[in-house]
């Protein structure tokens, strides 16, 4: 069985780390910060963003593809990777545009909970009905 759902998530994942670690890259150009945040708010919601989205993405991806591969319904998947590309749209937006509280990184983070916690839930489930 090709995991073909995961592979297209994956697939928009990879495109979304790629944009902002190159919005890492032209911020250190631009700001001239060659190591860590330069003590720039700017430069430090930018790696925020980055780093957020490296903390979060890997294990949402895992736990979604091991879902597919135990043989999860297809509707649930759906939903809960639409819920998951929202999420971390939200987070990165809002951790882009401000350096407190924000409602993007609200959002995001408590949908991508919802998320991580559905998906354990449907890949239990999966194992278990097999």
């Amino acid at each position: 069985m090709i995991p073909v759902t995961s592979a297209m998530l994956a697939a928009f994942f990879g495109i979304l780390g790629a944009v902002l670690t190159l919005r890492v890259i032209l911020s250190r150009v631009r700001l001239k910060i060659v190591v860590g945040d330069g003590a720039n708010s700017d430069m430090a919601k930018v790696i925020r963003a980055h780093a957020n989205f490296t903390e979060q993405v890997p294990l949402a991806l895992l736990l979604f593809t091991l879902a597919e591969l135990c043989g999860a319904p297809r509707v649930p998947l759906y939903l809960l990777g639409a819920l998951l590309v929202l999420a971390r749209c939200l987070s990165a937006w809002g951790l882009s545009s401000a350096a407190g509280l924000s409602t993007g990184r609200q959002a995001g983070a408590g949908m991508t909970l919802v998320y991580m916690v559905a998906t354990t839930g449907l890949l239990v489930y999966s194992l278990v009905g097999r």
